[in-house]
């Protein structure tokens, strides 16, 4: 994949640089915040190579890539210049959705580090398995502390990222789980009294989820009337004063122990679910789960996920259905690549569907099973039935990680080897039922674009009728590349492709006979379209709008009539540079993909009239 080319055509595509808030990524999508989602061209995202779909959910404008989504992505900031994610202007999508909403927006930017620390855990009970570590050992011990770290501290990690969301500080949220989690909070003898009559819970927040989010909910409230009444004079350490005080006291008295509460009423129902329906929520999740994934549904279930571990130590949320749903969706895309005779079809089925199998299933669902539909329902056969195979023999994860093959050190833990059997079972039956169903209901394989064959006459003929376009420099001075024009809008060819001139004096005419399409108020650019329908972009200097037209003349104006060789404008070359800016001189085809190629001559000196660019048609 041309990274380069695949960001540009995207950035293009949602509505350009000055739609777009922000960009950021997950493992599979660019997630925009646009300010007009109706500006992007669906339709034509879906046709730029790389990428698998679109999705829009939550406030962000998602563009699915695949495992390449953070080289894209590393692209589009570097062309658009784009800094960290802001926040989605939050809408009235109601109570249930605004909340679900929520949690997907608090937990998507941590996944990674829970779905890396828990593989540390699942590695280390995998090397105890094999006899080459022992529990009891400090290397155990020490790598240990990897994988429980984050779980350790949760409340830190919620703290940034719920900030983020509720547009608070985020340091100041960093401090109040500090104060849940400080040593001589939590040494503190019961019972505890606050101002000597105001009662303490004493409660273990370590790995706890919803106090935090409830305490940095709280905080932002609190925050905003502090910077509102604290006197711009202080208000530097008045406000965050306040804030720590006042949402730290009503964290320890109430929203803490609150919080804990419904922890605690969670796990009371996990139980009951464990205990007489364990095999609902696998099954439903194998089945159904691509329908989560579509809309970003299935990280809310991150978060209940959590509260298991640090209730029940294990969890039977989203693992073992994500486990039968994953290994579905990766198994039919297999499938259908391997049939197909389609060689883009083959290859994008059997790539993604080995990436489905490792756990990450957008390209598959968005690039193969739900394009052609009957594969997606035979991966739902596939992973309910699994799903449910799972729910009916218990099997339960010991830590989060991806739902993949490379999961199953996961299942590891208990007394004996049960559970982790049980989730092989469970992949080979999700592998097994989804194959036999993507046969049996087949797809629909597209054909081949075929090229008829030319006759040598009509290979002749074709050659002999192409036409080459030459269009002249419009100034004197040294020809470079484009590439080396230094703003990216140019050198990365995104406007178009052409040559560049560095002038040696403060002229610019005509390339080619045709009509003045635009002279831009600044004066610094002129838009000219040939006589044989080239459109031409004329940009003297590199940021000189800023200018606001000092130091340049217009000779011509919009809807002008010029021939070759004539003066359309003058500027005051030395002056320009003295005011700092670069006067190289892009001369740019913006047109170039109505035409067979666009050809720059040899960098070097060049005059104007000479030939610099040439157009095959």
């Amino acid at each position: 994949m041309d990274y380069n080319k695949t960001a540009a055509d995207i950035l293009k595509l949602v509505g350009g640089e000055k739609n777009v808030v922000s960009v950021t990524n997950c493992m599979t999508r660019l997630r925009f915040v646009l300010n007009d989602a109706g500006k992007a061209d669906t339709e034509g995202l879906k046709n730029v190579k790389g990428v698998q779909g679109i999705v829009t959910k939550n406030g962000q404008f998602q563009v699915v890539i695949g495992t390449d989504v953070s080289h894209v992505c590393d692209e589009i900031k570097k062309l658009g210049h784009f800094g960290e994610e802001t926040q989605a202007p939050k809408e009235n999508k109601g109570i249930v959705a605004g909340f679900f909403g929520g949690l997907t927006a608090i937990f998507q930017p941590i996944i990674p580090a829970l779905a890396g620390s828990g593989m540390i855990k699942a590695l280390l009970a995998l090397l105890v398995f094999v006899g080459w570590v022992d529990n009891g050992s400090q290397t155990y011990q020490i790598f240990n502390a990897f994988g429980d770290a984050l779980f350790s501290f949760l409340p830190f990690m919620l703290a940034f990222s719920a900030a983020k969301y509720f547009g608070c500080n985020q340091y100041v949220s960093a401090a109040l789980a500090g104060v849940l989690l400080h040593s001589s909070f939590t040494s503190l003898e019961a019972p505890i009294l606050l101002f000597g009559f105001v009662p303490v819970t004493q409660v273990s927040y370590g790995g706890s989820v919803v106090p935090i989010l409830l305490i940095v909910w709280a905080q932002s409230y609190i925050e905003r009337f502090a910077n509102k009444i604290s006197p711009k004079s202080v208000k530097i350490f008045l406000a965050p004063l306040l804030t720590i005080i006042v949402t730290g006291c009503l964290g320890i008295t109430i929203l803490g122990p609150l919080g804990n509460l419904v922890g605690q009423g969670l796990a009371v129902g996990f139980n009951w679910l464990n205990d007489y329906a364990g095999w609902v929520i696998p099954f439903l999740m194998g089945a159904f789960c691509p329908f989560f994934v579509m809309t970003g549904m299935h990280y809310c279930f991150a978060p209940i996920q959590t509260i298991q571990y640090a209730t029940l130590g294990y969890g039977t949320i989203l693992g073992p259905g994500m486990l039968a749903s994953n290994i579905a969706q990766g198994t039919a895309s297999l499938v259908v690549g391997l049939k197909s005779k389609n060689k883009e079809l083959k290859q994008l089925g059997i790539s993604a569907g080995f990436t489905g199998l490792m756990g990450i299933t957008e390209p598959a669902l968005y690039g193969v099973t739900l394009k052609y539909k009957r594969p997606l329902y035979a991966a739902m056969i596939g992973g309910g039935v699994a799903g449910l195979y799972a729910g009916i023999t218990g099997i339960h994860t010991y830590s989060s990680t991806t739902a993949g093959l490379l999961a199953l050190p996961v299942y590891i833990g208990g007394s004996g080897f049960e559970n982790v059997i049980n989730a092989a079972i469970t992949i080979v039956i999700s592998m097994v039922v989804t194959a036999a169903a993507t046969l049996v209901l087949g797809f629909e394989d597209p054909k081949e674009d075929q090229q008829e064959e030319q006759s040598p006459a009509e290979e002749k003929k074709a050659e002999t009728s192409s036409m080459r376009i030459e269009i002249a420099s419009p100034v004197s001075g040294k020809e470079i590349p484009l590439s080396e024009v230094k703003d990216e809008v140019f050198s990365k060819n995104i406007v178009g492709k052409g040559a560049a001139v560095i002038p040696s004096e403060g002229k610019v005419y005509a390339p080619a006979d045709g009509t003045v399409a635009s002279v831009f108020d600044t004066k610094h650019a002129i838009g000219l379209v040939t006589e044989d329908g080239a459109e031409i972009l004329i940009h003297v200097g590199i940021d000189t709008v800023e200018l606001g037209g000092k130091y340049f003349t217009a000779h011509v104006k919009q809807d002008d009539k010029v021939k070759r060789g004539q003066l359309l404008l003058e500027f005051e070359l030395d002056a320009i540079r003295e005011a700092g800016y670069d006067t190289v001189t892009p001369v740019i085809i913006s047109n170039t993909d109505s035409y067979l190629d666009v050809l720059a001559a040899e960098p070097g000196e060049i005059n104007a009239g000479d030939m610099l660019i040439a157009i095959v048609k």
